[in-house]
């Protein structure tokens, strides 16, 4: 889909620029420039989705199924699955985490689905499979999801929603409810125009979030080899799996592009278990996913939702390397 965004920022760097397509530079620009175009895109196209979803989807039927008492759990377990067979990664978490609060789901559900979403997806499950064999692919999926239910349900026990952002409670305060729409009766022409400005605003509002970001993720995909890592999470090191997943944090990658580097790792006798809550670190706590995050949050929530996820990614680690 985005392949003519690679063949772009190919072009530009190496044939117009000059920049050598070995060097770190060229790397990190590279790795910028198609960034930038496919989250912005991508930010715009989730977003323009999302509003259709609340302008015609029967969101209250959702928010009242998956609030229900009777569950006993099982919406968070839900709302994680939906995140798995979702499409989405980590760049996508601030129109869908307006698209979820705006739509009435209770903000620990909205985790559940954040936290799995980046981390399981069919690219991930296509390589794993190609990697590291079916069995590892199960119980990476299978993990993937416990880790979002768990995640979830410890946040939305935590009652954390007066730390939300002033732009996303001003969001909230001026939506309009499900009724006052049907008794609007708008044709989808009509409000055609709305949703694509309710989009553009909010690409807008995050723009330089975004290209931060992105930004701090190139510098450290093109500037820091892989063998720098290998020194701290060998497999005698008991601290392995935690190092690993703080070394990770400051990274920024989606599953396609860390993968082959866990693979890197495991062959040369990194344990699969720290390998993989490194990827689950670099996939689902980038620093350039907080600086997208602090849109909608204040830092008080973003530093407990990394802390919250970042315990059940090391947990998740060692019994990883228990398991295989």
């Amino acid at each position: 889909m985005f392949n003519w965004i690679q063949k772009f920022a190919d072009w530009l760097v190496y044939h117009v620029f000059g920049i050598a397509q070995e060097s770190h530079l060229g790397s990190s620009l590279n790795f910028f420039i198609y960034d930038t175009f496919k989250i912005l895109i991508l930010l715009f196209m989730i977003t323009f989705i999302m509003g259709i979803i609340n302008s015609y989807f029967p969101i209250d039927r959702i928010r009242n199924f998956l609030s229900r008492n009777k569950l006993y759990g099982l919406e968070y377990f839900l709302a994680s699955t939906f995140g798995a067979i979702t499409p989405f990664c980590s760049c996508s978490s601030v129109p869908l985490f307006i698209g979820f609060v705006k739509g009435g789901i209770p903000l620990g559900i909205t985790f559940a689905f954040l936290v799995t979403s980046p981390l399981v997806n069919e690219v991930a499950i296509a390589m794993f499979i190609g990697m590291f064999g079916l069995k590892t692919t199960l119980i990476y999926v299978t993990s993937g999801i416990l880790l979002g239910t768990i995640s979830g349900f410890i946040l939305g026990k935590l009652k954390l929603e007066t730390l939300l952002s002033e732009w996303v409670r001003n969001i909230l305060e001026n939506a309009q409810t499900e009724e006052e729409l049907q008794a609007e009766k708008k044709t989808f022409l009509q409000r055609l125009p709305e949703i694509i400005k309710e989009a553009l605003g909010i690409v807008k509002n995050v723009f330089w979030y975004v290209v931060i970001g992105i930004a701090i993720g190139a510098l450290m995909h093109g500037y820091i080899p892989t063998g720098f890592f290998e020194q701290y999470i060998h497999k005698k090191n008991p601290l392995a799996v935690p190092i690993a997943v703080i070394l990770a944090i400051p990274m920024y990658s989606n599953a396609a592009g860390v993968l082959p580097i866990i693979q890197v790792l495991v062959q040369k006798g990194i344990p699969l278990g720290t390998a993989i809550a490194f990827m689950m670190g670099v996939i689902g706590l980038s620093l350039p996913e907080a600086m997208l995050l602090k849109k909608v949050m204040s830092i008080k929530l973003i530093a407990i939702f990394f802390t919250v996820v970042t315990v059940c990614i090391i947990i998740s680690g060692y019994l990883f390397n228990l398991i295989l």
